[in-house]
């Protein structure tokens, strides 16, 4: 906002096909989707990177155990096996290594295909490359949304800044994507939406609370990159909350985040993780899945040449540093700004610890301490050694024409064997737990098994806004569904539907909602998806109904 006498800045008008809000993973597919079916898009993004909880918030990718054998998409099978080749291309493989089709360069424990989130970050790039020489698409690094003009039902215009010169833009499309980490778009055009969790009675929901709570939402964590590099001197110095988090004990948690000590997941007993099983180049499979460092290892020298100068490292995605004081959403500027500087906090005490307090497996240090360990803030584009920015699990949620429900996924709710419900209006697939890290509202862990699922058209479709179309974690989900509709090619399967439904609007001049009502366009879409971009609309029923 100008000061007083001050006149507002001149805004620039640009106009497009489609605009596209964030350029996380489903901002992406949402943009190359629509870009490559012809129309002109306009792309913004915060980070100079594109790539969201992929790059820009340092996690490895979260997959479904079929992504090899039934991949949800053909273009998120082209971004992996072009991060694949670019390994083969650049990096020093061993023979057995580079001939291996399913090369997974960090051979991390948490998925088939962990690598650097700076490579995930340049293979988008060149997957949009081409599209952004034609003109067909058109990326504003480093914008962020400040404003949304609504008429009535119609969303008429985005305004961005440009973070680096202050600039203003004034964008405006027959349809809007609101594809970024948080909703903005919901809350700066007073869109209806949810957040946080919602009461058993709303849904029905097993896992549901009892009472609604806004304020109940998942942990943040602010990932690091580790390496380990012995004979180095760079110890994070010790941060400023370092006491706080080494000795406050939360009601639902075993002992302070500052230690090996955990709880599980599922049965919510505690255990006890050491760093390292064996030695931190160890691929052994038991290393891979029970300790802390190889489960999302992203540089793995033994898929390397051995005179490869570097080491292994890994990326910090632990419970340790799950924040879970304050939330961002709900709260005012101030606070947001309070949860965001101690989460960074909490990750730069735990590297501390880990350096200087934590108990090894060994006796080198006394027995105390990794000062092996440092950060490699390369790894992730920044200086600090953390993620660029935070990792967000949970957003402003659409009131969407349909709502998936813990009813339509859950196997407790659905009965062992029977399979996920199918949705004839489905335009993608994916499957992951219904996964919720410890909440805000001091609620620990609900990680609860579901089927394979799709995603279904009216889930997209705001209720109150003809011409805005959601592209993240901002789908019409429940608090508890967010928890496995959240995750990398899920997000990737939404954008791609966005990106499609956009095509089959711009031909029928219809919107969304009238797609949605239309069986024919309906079909039509599911054909483009389908036939034309190569998109799993369902799953096969063995695997649908997880049979034995």
């Amino acid at each position: 906002m100008p000061s007083p006498g001050q006149t507002a800045p001149e805004l620039t008008e640009r106009a497009a096909d489609l605009v596209v809000i964030g350029g996380g993973l489903g901002g992406v597919a949402a943009s190359l989707t629509a870009a490559r079916l012809g129309l002109k898009v306009l792309l913004t993004e915060a980070d100079p990177w594109l790539g969201g909880q992929l790059t820009v918030q340092g996690v490895p990718p979260d997959e479904s155990a079929w992504v090899e054998s039934h991949p949800n998409s053909a273009s998120y099978a082209e971004f992996r096996e072009r991060v694949r080749e670019h390994y083969r291309r650049n990096f020093p493989l061993t023979a057995e290594a580079a001939a291996d089709p399913l090369l997974n360069p960090g051979a991390g424990g948490v998925s088939r295909l962990c690598h650097e989130p700076r490579v995930g970050a340049l293979v988008l790039e060149e997957m949009v490359s081409p599209l952004l020489s034609s003109g067909r698409l058109q990326w504003l690094r480093e914008h962020e949304p400040v404003a949304v003009e609504r008429e009535g039902t119609r969303i008429s215009a985005v305004v961005v800044r440009d973070l680096c010169t202050g600039e203003q833009s004034r964008l405006s499309a027959p349809l809007i994507v609101d594809a970024t980490e948080l909703g903005d778009l919901l809350a700066l055009g007073e869109i209806d939406h949810v957040i946080g969790a919602e009461a058993r009675s709303e849904h029905g929901e097993l896992h549901a609370p009892e009472v609604a709570d806004p304020l109940d939402q998942q942990a943040i964590t602010w990932c690091c990159a580790l390496e380990w590099a012995p004979g180095h001197d760079e110890l994070v110095p010790r941060p400023e909350l370092y006491d706080r988090f080494a000795s406050v004990v939360p009601d639902f948690w075993p002992g302070p985040q500052l230690s090996f000590s955990d709880v599980h997941p599922i049965t919510l007993e505690v255990r006890h993780r050491s760093l390292f099983v064996g030695d931190p180049a160890d691929q052994e499979e038991t290393a891979r899945t029970n300790d802390l460092w190889h489960y999302r290892r992203v540089r793995s020298r033994a898929q390397l040449h051995p005179d490869t100068p570097g080491g292994e490292v890994t990326l910090a995605n632990w419970p340790q540093i799950d924040y879970w004081d304050l939330p961002l959403l709900g709260v005012d500027a101030e606070q947001r700004t309070l949860a965001e500087h101690e989460a960074r906090q909490l990750t730069l005490s735990l590297v501390h610890w880990l350096q200087t307090e934590a108990p090894r497996t060994d006796a080198a240090h006394g027995g105390k301490g990794y000062p092996e360990l440092r950060l490699r803030g390369d790894v992730m584009g920044t200086t600090d050694g953390l993620a660029r920015q935070a990792y967000i699990r949970e957003a402003r949620r659409i009131k969407a024409r349909f709502t998936i429900t813990e009813e339509h996924i859950g196997r407790e709710m659905r009965g062992q064997f029977t399979g996920s419900a199918q949705f004839p209006d489905s335009v993608g697939t994916g499957h992951y737990r219904i996964d919720l890290h410890p909440s805000t509202a001091a609620r620990n862990y609900v990680d609860i098994d579901c089927f394979p699922f799709q995603i279904p058209l009216g889930a997209l479709i705001p209720k109150d806004v003809e011409n805005l179309l959601p592209a993240n974690k901002n789908i019409g989900t429940t608090h508890i569904t967010n928890g496995a509709y959240r995750l990398h090619p899920v997000e990737w399967s939404i954008g791609e539907a966005v990106g499609a439904l956009a095509e089959i609007c711009r031909r029928h001049g219809a919107d969304p909602a009238a797609v949605h009502e239309s069986a024919e366009l309906t079909g039509e879409l599911q054909t483009l998806l389908s036939e034309g971009l190569g998109v799993r609309l369902e799953w096969p029923d063995a695997i649908r109904r997880r049979l034995p």
